[in-house]
């Protein structure tokens, strides 16, 4: 009888556990090892503003295509955070498109878009060409520039078994606690999204394995905003400022 009661005991816990890591906010444990993680941020490209483009083993992933240079590699899997001028550009997006390229973002910027369009919307999962995306809440607090209740999009992609946090265009938000993800992308210049000191708290709460600051020197903040998120979270989350490819 003892055995039995120890076992149902033991059964109540596990599920307690499992049901705690399925709250919106709980801490994850990073999955990928540092080598893993090594080899996607070597394969990470920073072309200004909030674009970035992953190499991995199936193909490429662009994260909001903006002033796209001639002659980019194509993307396999595109996305766009939401539908800004800046974020949700048909003609970037139309250069780095193949017959069977996949475009992924919310309802908006779907409207402008033409092939295999996915739309999402927070807190949505979707898995494709290798990837799998989750769809993440961005938006701002105390300031109009993008509402909740439009749904625009952050986004968590696990490519080779890494997890990539794009944050989109947001504000440190109550969503970013316990994401637990091995990089996390994070805006810094203000003015329409988080500020470089924002940013360091919303990097403390995420507490990714290496953070990177992106909007900054196009249209709002310079490499001034990059340094001070930088230098803010030494001997406290790994930052790595990239150059602008």
């Amino acid at each position: 009888m003892r055995v039995i009661l120890v076992a149902a005991a033991l059964v109540l816990v596990c599920a307690s556990v499992a049901l705690a890591g399925d709250k919106p906010g709980a801490r994850r444990e990073h999955m990928a090892d540092q080598k893993s993680i090594d080899k996607i941020v070597a394969n990470l490209h920073w072309l200004g503003h909030d674009t970035f483009r992953i190499d991995y083993s199936q193909g490429s992933i662009y994260f909001d295509p903006y002033e796209i240079k001639a002659g980019a590699p194509k993307g396999d899997v595109i996305l766009a955070s939401h539908d800004h001028f800046d974020h949700c550009v048909p003609e970037d997006i139309a250069k780095l498109q193949k017959p069977d390229s996949v475009l992924i973002t919310e309802g908006d910027c779907a409207k402008k878009l033409k092939g295999d369009v996915r739309v999402m919307k927070p807190g949505d999962t979707l898995e494709v060409k290798g990837v799998t995306v989750k769809a993440i809440p961005a938006y701002n607090i105390g300031k109009d520039f993008h509402p909740k209740a439009k749904g625009w999009l952050g986004f968590i992609v696990t490519v080779d078994g890494v997890q990539v946090y794009h944050a989109g265009d947001t504000d440190f938000i109550p969503e970013m606690e316990g994401l637990g993800v091995d990089v996390a992308l994070l805006p810094v210049s203000g003015t329409y999204v988080m500020t470089a000191e924002q940013a360091v708290e919303a990097a403390k709460a995420i507490k990714p394995k290496l953070a990177i600051p992106m909007h900054y020197g196009a249209i709002v903040g310079d490499a001034g905003d990059a340094q001070r998120f930088a230098k803010a979270l030494e001997g406290v989350v790994p930052v790595k400022v990239l150059t602008k490819e």
